[in-house]
């Protein structure tokens, strides 16, 4: 797995559109604190384009993205904002100069199609705060993204809860929201869990389609030689007027039941202010007992 170069003062951030639309005024909380760490904040193309909720055309999008990724003086992509349209643009784009000489590809939700993508690609990707969550975030959330660009030592230790599974093991950390990874099945850009730690999280799903969703992907050998599940923010989740019977706790319990790979739930990463930077396709250690979860990046 390729890493790529950590940050240093005075290296060029692009921000850019690869789903949702997004304007300059809504960036500048996000270039504020770019300059607070001495970087410089570069604005793409699509940053202020509007095509109903999309950030631009497709066409736009991805030439935006393209250049971002072939310009070799933009030493990371900090994507607007997650919602929808990420899947639209991928297969337009070409990696072979990225992969050469990689760069760090920032954001969450929509943009686990660029995770589970690049991943199969061989380069690592972080999982965090984008422009569009900056105003509402915390503290840990910011300082994370910090260290996860900068190449500070990252690692989390939480309290565990009773519902977790106990165990230790080792890893590459693989994964994002859970509906975009079950989107992906069956295309080039479906990860590969054996022998990996798979992180997940969402929001505002219905209980019976999480099911469906964890279902399928044990169908698809996911969790069979699954060396860790990482649970995060599972947030707004709905039930119909009829009951389905399980919360997403209870559903990932009956779903994982045969298997032994450790599990710990609530980890402070996803849809929540408390969105914690991850770098996927990183070694991580993995270990939770009864009183407490440790993710340390190797």
């Amino acid at each position: 797995m390729k890493l790529p170069t950590y940050l240093k003062p005075n290296d060029k951030i692009a921000i850019v559109c690869t789903a949702r639309k997004f304007s300059a005024e809504d960036a500048q909380p996000a270039i504020d604190l770019l300059k607070s760490w001495n970087l410089v904040p570069v604005l793409g193309n699509t940053i202020g384009l509007d095509n109903f909720q999309l950030g631009g055309s497709d066409e736009e999008r991805a030439a935006d993205f393209q250049t971002q990724l072939d310009d070799s003086e933009i030493k990371a992509i900090w994507i607007a904002r997650g919602g929808y349209g990420s899947v639209r643009i991928i297969d337009k784009l070409n990696f072979d100069k990225f992969s050469q000489n990689p760069k760090w590809i920032v954001g969450f939700s929509d943009i686990t199609v660029f995770h589970s993508h690049l991943n199969k690609l061989g380069v690592s990707t972080i999982h965090g705060i984008m422009p569009f969550t900056v105003p509402n975030t915390i503290e840990t959330s910011i300082e994370s993204l910090y260290k996860a660009l900068f190449g500070v030592t990252l690692g989390y230790v939480i309290p565990s809860q009773t519902n977790n599974r106990i165990g230790k093991n080792q890893g590459e950390l693989v994964g994002g929201n859970l509906s975009i990874i079950y989107s992906l099945l069956g295309s080039p850009s479906s990860i590969n869990t054996d022998g990996k730690i798979l992180y997940i999280e969402d929001l505002d799903e219905y209980l019976y389609h999480v099911d469906r969703m964890l279902q399928n992907l044990k169908r698809n050998g996911y969790f069979n030689n699954l060396k860790g599940l990482v649970v995060g923010g599972m947030t707004d989740m709905h039930d119909n007027s009829i009951p389905f019977g399980l919360d997403v706790v209870g559903i990932i319990k009956e779903v994982t039941s045969e298997f032994d790979f450790p599990v710990c739930f609530d980890f402070p990463a996803g849809h929540i202010k408390d969105n914690r930077a991850l770098r996927l396709g990183q070694q991580v250690s993995f270990e939770v007992t009864e009183n407490k979860v440790e993710l340390k990046f190797l």
